[in-house]
């Protein structure tokens, strides 16, 4: 009947659902406090002890700026290049069926279990001018191992799980109904994959590529031991900052860390906003 109280049980249980929520509030930001607020800010606390002066000259330092050049454009580059082949990777395991598919799906994964330090040596050896792929490229004047085109290759190895296993889901999930009306409408296929297929995959796409260039830009282990770590030519920003701590310069190493904080906060921002904009074209 109209105007009838809820159930007792009902109004217990809802009761106790919201003194519980507080709680999970304060586990949540507790956490976040302990892992991510805290380290940050006392990051930027010790960047900030330094004279504004003091933190301009060692921010905008020659070796400082190439640098942040060669991390940046390096792993926006290599985000990219894992967007085009990261989909295409998701596409073949989705929509076909070939001998060891199993196997190769798992290997793709393989970067997320294999130690960095353990994916440079393999590079760094199969590259070098001597390796197996190295030596066929030295020839052409072609050198891979300790250069910049190596370092590329180390983030485009470590990145690329992360397009693979974003677009993979929502390939799965798509109807291929659709793509048959397109085509019987008269469709190519590349007008149906690039007006049926693309939008609903832009997302998650985007989402991919985000997480692939924030990972390319963290990027340590494997990039010390393929690259030549020579500044100006192949050196990263990361790398950098440990050579500071190994001369002792923390407050050089901070103010360093405070600007790669500083710029891939604001590259993530505008990325999200991508990703907010493929959702409203997806609708």
């Amino acid at each position: 009947m109209a105007g009838t109280s809820p159930p007792l049980s009902s109004s217990r249980h809802s009761q106790k659902l919201i003194t519980r929520i507080p709680w999970l509030w304060v586990i949540t930001i507790g956490y976040l406090s302990i892992m991510l607020f805290l380290p940050t800010s006392a990051l930027l606390i010790k960047a900030m002890t330094e004279s504004p002066g003091s933190f301009w000259k060692i921010a905008t330092s020659p070796i400082a700026l190439s640098a942040y050049e060669v991390t940046f454009v390096t792993a926006l580059m290599t985000a990219l290049i894992n967007g085009l082949f990261g989909t295409l990777v998701a596409w073949v395991l989705v929509r076909y069926t070939f001998p060891f598919k199993r196997l190769i799906d798992a290997a793709v994964d393989l970067p997320f279990a294999l130690p960095t330090s353990v994916a440079g040596l393999t590079l760094a050896t199969v590259y070098s001018d001597k390796g197996w792929l190295g030596s066929l490229l030295a020839p052409f004047g072609i050198k891979i191992a300790f250069t910049r085109l190596g370092v590329g290759v180390a983030m485009l190895l470590i990145s690329l799980p992360f397009v693979v296993r974003t677009v993979q889901p929502v390939l799965s999930e798509m109807d291929k109904e659709v793509e048959e009306a397109a085509w019987s409408l008269g469709a190519s296929r590349f007008q149906t994959f690039w007006w049926v297929i693309l939008p609903p995959l832009m997302p998650a796409l985007l989402t991919g590529v985000a997480l692939g260039f924030s990972r390319a830009v963290g990027e340590y282990g494997s990039v010390v031991i393929v690259a030549s770590n020579t500044p100006f030519k192949d050196l990263i920003a990361p790398v950098l900052v440990f050579q500071r701590l190994e001369q002792y310069d923390y407050s050089g190493a901070t103010v360093i860390g405070a600007v790669l904080l500083a710029i891939s906060l604001l590259l993530l921002f505008l990325i999200n906003l991508l990703q907010a904009w493929g959702r409203r074209y997806d609708r």
